[in-house]
């Protein structure tokens, strides 16, 4: 037993590193192209990170990115692919912010409305790509792919003026006014910065996300959904409950991936708002493989990539480097862990035929020796 968890954790881990070598390779290739010094970048990098406010920010950057890898990872774990954490996510923050800008309650009751009503929101538009998928049978890539842009005009029209916006005097930014102090979630203050403190509550769920999928019934089913949406069903599981149950709540966990900025930061929701964190979720959950701590190091990790790269332009190198580092990185998981896949299953079969010939062998001498 423990030989097998030995080469199963090596080849858990083969995957990751394997993609990471190839697209640290692939980037030094194409500086190299540019003429361009392929180490001296990566080195910038590491420099800055070096700095305490640059930590802090990877550390809020991380928390953010690793809710929506969640949200990303519950969809995969039934084997749906939720592109629509992106839409999911803004569109929550800005209800959300809405609603907080709008009251004013005691401390914890108004973070918690806050916090609610982006779990609602995020997964009333996830839920939406569901129904179409168990009712119609529609694609749920198709589906949120639609519902991104959807929900892009849709934040456009509400924060508008004339409908629930503000702009504040003398910016051409449109806001959903600032949330009472009352809604501020406490920061952790620390040498560099504050560190959000819905940060902390990002990793727990994390925990929460492991529990529920490998100690309870509800994860067994849902995994078994995903393996096998036949076989589940067979066995008395509701397959079309399972896809729309899993869906509500990839968006209500995309829903809580805004929720580190705003309550820790902004207090507000603009035009300023982070976007493309969905899609980052996406690089994260891939890279993770779906694991709690897997996603854990890669949102650290593209978090490093993003806060680092901020200033290389001032040492005379593009940041984009880092977006295509992070690019390759998606192509080079998937082929990495295709790889490593098949690798494992000729490694297992060999081990197989190599103990069924040392059972013959022995059945053989047995005889022989009768």
């Amino acid at each position: 037993m423990r030989k097998f968890d030995k080469d199963r954790l090596l080849l858990g881990l083969a995957g990751p590193v394997l993609a990471l070598a190839v697209a640290f390779v692939l980037t030094s290739v194409v500086l190299l192209a540019s003429d361009r010094d392929p180490i001296e970048p990566f080195r910038l990098m590491f420099d800055a990170a070096s700095f305490s406010d640059v930590q802090v920010l990877i550390i809020n950057q991380t928390g953010t990115y690793y809710l929506a890898a969640l949200a990303v990872a519950v969809g995969f774990r039934m084997n749906l692919f939720n592109i629509g954490v992106d839409g999911q996510y803004r569109l929550a923050a800005m209800v959300a912010a809405l609603i907080g800008a709008a009251v004013e309650l005691p401390g914890p009751l108004h973070i918690a409305l806050i916090v609610i009503v982006a779990m609602l929101v995020g997964a009333f538009w996830a839920g939406i790509a569901g129904i179409l998928k168990t009712t119609r049978g529609v694609s749920e890539v198709v589906s949120t792919i639609m519902l991104n842009a959807i929900a892009t005009s849709l934040i456009a029209w509400l924060i508008l003026p004339s409908n629930f916006g503000e702009q504040p005097p003398g910016s051409n930014d449109l806001t959903t006014g600032d949330i009472p102090e009352s809604g501020w979630f406490p920061a952790l203050e620390v040498t560099g910065g504050e560190i959000y403190g819905f940060t902390f509550v990002a990793f727990a769920l994390g925990f929460v996300y492991w529990f529920v999928l490998n100690r309870t019934r509800f994860g067994f089913d849902l995994r078994a959904t995903g393996a096998s949406s036949t076989a589940a069903q067979a066995s008395g599981v509701d397959a079309k409950k399972m896809v729309l149950t899993a869906m509500l709540i990839s968006g209500a966990v995309a829903g809580l991936a805004g929720m580190p900025t705003l309550l820790g930061d902004t207090h507000t929701y603009s035009f300023n708002f982070p976007v493309g964190v969905g899609f980052t979720g996406i690089t994260i959950a891939l890279l993770g493989r779906n694991s709690p701590v897997g996603i854990f190091f890669a949102a650290l990790l593209v978090s490093f990539l993003d806060k680092t790269s901020a200033d290389l332009d001032q040492h005379g190198y593009e940041k984009e480097i880092a977006t295509i580092m992070q690019g390759l990185i998606v192509i080079a998981v998937v082929v990495s862990y295709e790889l490593v896949r098949q690798y494992g299953l000729r490694r297992q079969q060999r081990k197989v035929g190599e103990e069924l010939a040392a059972g013959h062998a022995l059945k053989t001498a047995k005889e022989a020796a009768k």
